[in-house]
């Protein structure tokens, strides 16, 4: 296992910067994600680790060695792609046995090693297909298995989950935690799906216009995120403008047209003063709805339009002029009428205040 660190890493591409002074250290044996929207730098930073893009300054460390301008071939990096990426002329085994050949490993190991990659990803009796014959998770796990017999420093995943569909991305999820924790690699993983991060990554980084916004575990991120942009990346949230008028103990008090609110600074290091603007983010699960005025956190209003999804509904919950999401579990309030008042309430440390 080896730690990854990136030290002021900048990438331009003419007039366009795509990486600003970017600071990143990954532990090793860590499964670590890279969001944002299309445009942040993700892909760059990926790209760079793996050595198809030289930064213009910084460097990048893989271990205690300065990989910042070695070749690719040589860091010894295993890579996956979106497309997969596989020879449609070769047998599963040649496509597995490609990296193993170009280094030169002697014919018996090569044997060996590809069958014990393929058997790692639970496809050990396809060796001698044709990648037409197998399916799309198939072929992914195929294209994993290429990059785990190099037995890489470290593995590097673009977007590898994003042409399969619903049912095969949830099984391959838990398929690459599993692969990456057995083989105690560490891994760098880019993705625009929120879930596939949250589910299965140790830590992330959310990247916007090439810098990184916020550092931390899954729950962290989610439920804590130090601005809006992170806020509004990660999951839903309903945002409520106000005022603080009052800060302490880790908590800040705000005036809002919908009255006020009690919650949790999503960033300490910004400190927040009495009269400045500010939005509360509350996530649409975290409120509760009762017919009676409940303490705390609480909006008097009214059900708007709803989603029926079985186990859940989505509501448009209408007060003082703004329509706020509400989520509801075991759905209690779908024959509310419509003009009769319901109550919506959030506990103080699900209400996070952010600095506009």
């Amino acid at each position: 296992m080896i730690s990854i660190r990136i030290e002021q890493l900048t990438k331009r591409f003419g007039a366009v910067t795509a990486l600003q002074n970017l600071d990143l250290t990954i532990e090793p044996g860590e499964l670590f994600f890279l969001l944002g929207p299309s445009g942040c730098g993700k892909t760059t930073l990926l790209r760079s680790l793996a050595g198809f893009y030289i930064p213009d300054e910084g460097r990048i460390f893989f271990g205690d060695d300065d990989v910042t301008h070695l070749e690719p071939h040589k860091r010894n990096t295993g890579m996956m792609f979106q497309s997969y990426a596989l020879w449609p002329h070769l047998t599963v085994a040649e496509n597995v046995a490609f990296g193993l050949e170009e280094r030169k490993v002697p014919r018996a190991e090569i044997t060996r090693r590809v069958g014990e990659a393929l058997e790692s990803v639970h496809m050990g009796g396809f060796g001698a297909r044709r990648p037409n014959e197998l399916s799309g998770g198939q072929q992914q796990r195929v294209a994993l298995a290429r990059a785990l017999v190099i037995r890489p420093r470290c593995l590097l995943l673009d977007e590898p989950l994003s042409n399969l569909d619903a049912k095969l991305r949830l099984e391959m999820r838990a398929e690459i935690r599993r692969v990456c924790k057995e083989f105690k690699l560490t891994t760098v993983y880019v993705t625009h799906d929120q879930k596939e991060a949250l589910s299965i990554s140790d830590r992330m980084a959310i990247l916007d216009g090439g810098r990184i916004l916020q550092v931390g575990a899954p729950r962290e991120i989610y439920r804590r995120p130090v601005n809006r942009m992170v806020a509004n990346f990660i999951g839903e949230t309903d945002f409520i403008a106000g005022t603080v008028v009052g800060v302490g103990e880790g908590r800040a008090v705000v005036e809002t047209a919908l009255g006020r609110f009690e919650g949790v600074p999503g960033n300490p290091a910004a400190l927040l003063r009495a009269g400045e603007a500010v939005k509360v983010s509350i996530r649409p699960e975290c409120w509760r709805l009762s017919r009676e005025r409940p303490a705390g956190n609480a909006v008097k209003g009214r059900i708007g339009a709803s989603v029926y999804l079985g186990e859940a509904a989505q509501y448009d919950f209408v007060a003082g002029g703004v329509t706020l999401k509400v989520y509801e579990l075991n759905p209690r309030f779908l024959e509310q009428p419509a003009q009769s008042d319901v109550f919506a309430s959030a506990d103080p440390d699900d209400a996070v205040v952010l600095a506009n």
